[in-house]
């Protein structure tokens, strides 16, 4: 289908049936799966009255390559990229809101990793710079497992110039940085904020580093100098994370 896009995988189709099943076009599941949560995915399509096709599950392999689909897959219209001006928008609802900013990663799979990671943690968004880094490609969003169709991506001319708008609507901006002199757990992440990291090997750019209100650093205890930035962009999400949810239980 013209400007569909294929996820695959029980949770990303679950989700995005429970979530948006207006966007579903198809659900295609293998023969031989029967099992209680491919039923109740089967249910949940009939249910939006979205089309389920039953397919052998070497036509399904043929059809998304060697990925770990579990048997399932949908046809799906693409979550539309949001400009700057709809992220201002949305931050208007949000309570103390948790961005993602990519400065210049220019791997398609760690963007995609990054949108899984950002998903999972309850990020609103995800900005990254219209040049000189990876956009939401075919590749993106295959890594990404089906986060790509329900956090958005935010494409800016000036992230430097975005990042001052989003402090001046009460963010605070933390950066990235193998050298800072704080740990991630030392800084306060439960609220309205921004975590920055930069590209792979580089780090931040001048002007992004200008922008950060902190600039944190993560636990290293090993002789790697650096982490893969997906994997320190989910550790700097996941630790915000914390940060709410005890802040969450010390309210209660």
């Amino acid at each position: 289908m013209k400007g569909a896009e294929t996820i695959f995988g029980l949770h990303a189709v679950r989700v995005m049936l429970e979530r948006h099943p207006e966007r579903v076009h198809t659900v295609r599941i293998a023969e031989r799966r029967g099992d209680p949560r491919v039923q109740a995915i089967d249910e949940l399509a009939r249910r939006h009255h979205r089309p389920v096709e039953r397919i052998d599950a070497q036509t399904l392999r043929q059809l998304l390559g060697d990925v770990a689909h579990q048997g399932v897959a949908a046809d799906v219209t693409p979550l539309p990229p949001w400009s700057e001006d709809e992220l201002l928008a949305a931050l208007q609802s949000a309570k103390a809101p948790l961005l993602l900013a990519l400065d210049g990663v220019q791997d398609p799979h760690n963007l995609g990793a990054c949108l899984r990671s950002a998903d999972a943690c309850g990020a609103l968004a995800v900005i990254v710079p219209r040049d000189r880094a990876a956009q939401l490609t075919p590749s993106a969003r295959k890594v990404a497992v089906g986060a790509a169709e329900t956090t958005p991506v935010v494409s800016v001319t000036n992230l430097a110039r975005t990042l001052k708008l989003l402090k001046e609507a009460g963010l605070w901006v933390v950066g990235a940085d193998v050298a800072a002199a704080k740990r991630a757990d030392e800084v306060d992440l439960a609220g309205p904020v921004v975590l920055a990291l930069g590209a792979e090997g580089s780090g931040l750019r001048h002007l992004t580093r200008q922008n950060c209100d902190f600039l944190v650093g993560l636990p290293q205890l090993g002789a790697v100098e650096s982490l893969n930035v997906s994997v320190a962009a989910g550790m700097l999400l996941y630790e915000a994370v914390r940060q709410r949810q005890a802040q969450s239980r010390s309210t209660l």
